[in-house]
């Protein structure tokens, strides 16, 4: 089954690096044009750039998503260029967690900004254009922490349990209009945060075999870190017409490292 993005307009969050920047490659080489923010204009510029040589079409926007302007103007500016978004994608975050007792409201907020007020911003600006041409797409990036929070992982979980929610009131709300909204939800993928824990942590070790050994201790199933290209290739399908009746769902990319739920 070949999947096409032809003709549509992605807009992808957390664009420039990790499951993002795979994300916004697999979009572009699947026909989309795609518009990727982020904070930093550097590694956005780059992978705008490397997407540009492979034959794609994407355009860079930088900005901070936390902040509620900052998403009108994003949104704005992607819109004049493109006409439209017919695909949003809800990448943007980092992962915070501590001790429950520890965290301030500060830190509380911080997370809340990023995870879930970014996420409700943007749905809120795509969905009228969405429901008006009666196609839409909008797929949040969570995490499996979401579904089985454990101890110490707060703020993280806590504010991906609530993008779930958001995720099947958009469903609900999308659906008669062919708007589908899903949430993939990460497990251990290789990425940038993976490539300074190493460093860290082990910087005379191979970063293969520094993997290795962490898959082996968290007992991954399939005895390997997922990469941010295989991830991209679900989101690409939800992002689809061969999704077409699929909606509400949080589909693990995990290699089966969670409970079946």
């Amino acid at each position: 089954m070949e999947v096409r993005l032809d003709g549509k307009v992605a807009l992808i969050t957390g664009g420039s690096m990790g499951m993002g920047k795979a994300m916004a490659q697999k979009f572009a080489a699947s026909g989309a044009e795609v518009a990727i923010v982020a904070r930093r204009p550097g590694p956005l510029a780059e992978t705008a750039d490397q997407i540009l040589a492979a034959g794609g079409r994407c355009r860079p926007y930088a900005g901070d998503v936390s902040k509620a302007d900052e998403v009108s103007r994003l949104f704005a500016a992607v819109t004049a260029d493109f006409g439209r978004v017919d695909i949003l994608v809800n990448n943007a975050g980092r992962s915070q967690a501590g001790k429950f007792e520890e965290l301030t409201d500060e830190i509380w907020q911080d997370d809340f900004d990023l995870k879930v007020l970014a996420a409700v911003r943007f749905a809120r600006l795509a969905l009228p254009g969405m429901k008006s041409r009666r196609w839409g797409r909008i797929i949040n990036v969570l995490n499996i922490g979401a579904k089985a929070p454990g101890p110490g992982t707060a703020p993280t979980t806590v504010m991906r349990a609530a993008g779930m929610a958001l995720t099947k009131v958009l469903a609900g709300e999308g659906a008669p209009y062919n708007v589908l909204v899903n949430c993939l939800m990460t497990g251990l993928i290789i990425s940038d945060q993976w490539v300074r824990r190493h460093r860290s942590v082990a910087p005379h070790q191979p970063f293969e075999e520094f993997l290795a050994d962490q898959a082996k201790a968290q007992r991954l199933p399939m005895g390997r870190f997922g990469t941010a290209e295989e991830f991209a290739n679900v989101a690409c399908f939800l992002a689809s017409d061969a999704a077409s009746y699929v909606s509400g769902t949080a589909i693990n990319v995990d290699g089966g490292r969670s409970p079946v739920v």
